[in-house]
């Protein structure tokens, strides 16, 4: 059977991996992308692309009147956590409400399920490792945006059988990333700026860890999650097992690039210290194969950099509040 799936922001890093994995399962997908974050070279040719955002209701309800949707992939989210503080609105209206017309769709739409990835954002600054079991105490308005479309949808699965997967991903790496924004996702800010012969800048001492994630060992399962029906309505932590800090992932990635590097601290920001979870409930689900070491993963992600070469850092436009604004992001 030949299923029909919506990925949105499919032009983006995960959800152009996540693109792929379904066409090579047969699947007619429809990827929706504003292009405020992704790349049309990013879109796989055999997809069907409609330019647009999921914040404008009437487009989201013109592309569901179009096409009969089995899946849904949510993936479109403007995911800087730090930044979000700092664009409030923007974020809520693009993490939060863009999501909310997602739903009112495939509710009205009967879609079989409406994959969406969340974020370890939701759990904030608690006892290691996080576990879904936990209840999230989000400390940022990403976290919270986030979080709060977890609780829609587990309502509308109560009040309309909509069914829902939801991924909690973190720190995830890897090909098609855009290495150019300085807000979020630091192995590729740090691999833009070796190629620019930068120093690499790091909040504060390098001390805080995160479980860096290759894009190989979350991309396939949260394609596949809807053939997994024990899945249905439940939450998952995705991603590596082992915590880094942001010092030892600088050194890592300068030894794969061959590049002696030079490190300018900055003033610490406001961000949970340590994060990474426990993934024991996805493998009982998935059963994944073995996970891609750090260093196979930075080999993997520096060759496709070395080919498509250094990104210039866009200057976020639209800041809300500039009190207590990091002063490399001013």
């Amino acid at each position: 059977m030949q299923y029909i799936s919506l990925v949105t922001g499919g032009a983006g890093f995960i959800g152009a991996h996540v693109v792929t994995h379904l066409i090579e399962k047969n699947h007619t997908v429809v990827v929706i992308d504003d292009l405020s974050g992704g790349f049309i070279e990013n879109i796989h040719p055999k997809a069907i692309f409609k330019q647009g955002s999921i914040t404008d209701t009437d487009f989201v309800n013109t592309i569901f009147d179009e096409f009969q949707f089995d899946y849904i992939y949510h993936l479109a989210a403007y995911a800087a956590e730090g930044l979000s503080h700092f664009i409030r609105r923007f974020n809520y209206q693009n993490n939060l409400i863009g999501s909310i017309n997602l739903i009112n769709a495939a509710v009205n739409h009967n879609i079989k399920c409406f994959v969406f990835t969340s974020s370890i954002a939701v759990y904030g600054d608690q006892e290691l490792p996080l576990k879904e079991s936990q209840k999230p105490q989000p400390e940022d308005p990403y976290g919270i945006a986030k979080y709060a479309v977890e609780l829609d949808l587990e309502n509308a699965h109560k009040l309309f059988g909509l069914n829902y997967i939801i991924f909690r991903p973190h720190n995830v790496y890897g090909p098609y990333q855009n290495i150019g924004d300085k807000y979020r996702n630091v192995v590729g800010i740090f691999m833009n700026q070796i190629l620019q012969k930068a120093p690499l800048t790091i909040f504060g001492d390098g001390n805080q860890s995160r479980a860096f994630t290759y894009i190989d060992d979350v991309a396939p399962y949260i394609a596949n999650a809807p053939a997994f029906a024990k899945a249905y309505n439940q939450i998952f932590n995705i991603g590596s097992d082992i915590p880094t800090t942001v010092h030892q992932l600088a050194l890592e990635i300068g030894n794969v690039m061959k590049f002696d590097i030079q490190i300018d601290y900055l003033e610490q920001r406001e961000e949970v210290v340590h994060a990474y979870s426990d993934h024991s409930k996805f493998t009982t689900f998935f059963n994944p194969v073995s996970e891609t070491s750090l260093s196979q993963g930075i080999q993997k992600m520096v060759t496709w950099v070395k080919i498509h070469g250094a990104r210039e850092s866009a200057v976020f436009e639209s800041i809300e509040i500039t009190k207590n604004l990091p002063t490399s992001w001013k």
